[in-house]
């Protein structure tokens, strides 16, 4: 069986359920799915994880220098080097994304292969698209 890991930062809860979106709908296809929030993640999570999904919400201003929260930053650099592991983005927005998928894999540092996908969503619902997407990686 696949294993996937969902592990998502929030500050209001939308990339937390987004995570949580995700998680169902990959357990729907049959993937055994883990989830957690960076705050409480362990190393043990990873342990021979197919993909890994790694998610936050899209800080910066309005419409340029989008990045990650520094408490994302931190997080990744204590992450494993998984390059055999599909690498999922996820993120939540108000108005753009802008480089925040580019920031986010320039602080893995090469841990990871690039990613096989990237989405976003303003309200932290998955979308018809965002199912397609995911099913096309997972299949």
């Amino acid at each position: 069986m696949k294993t996937a890991v969902v592990i998502y930062h929030s500050k209001t809860g939308t990339t937390k359920k987004y995570g949580e979106e995700i998680a169902n709908h990959l357990e729907s296809k049959g993937i055994s799915t883990r989830i957690s929030s960076t705050q409480v993640y362990r190393e043990d999570l990873l342990k021979d994880a197919d993909y890994v999904f790694l998610g936050c919400w899209t800080n910066g201003l309005m419409v340029m220098l989008q990045h990650p929260e520094e408490a994302w930053v931190d997080f990744a650099a204590k992450l494993p080097s998984m390059p055999s592991a599909k690498l999922v983005f996820f993120t939540t927005y108000k108005i753009l994304t802008g480089s925040m998928f580019r920031n986010m894999h320039k602080h893995l540092k090469n841990k990871f292969s690039a990613p096989s996908l990237e989405f976003k969503s303003r309200n932290g619902l998955l979308s018809a698209a965002d199912k397609e997407n995911l099913d096309s990686v997972i299949n």
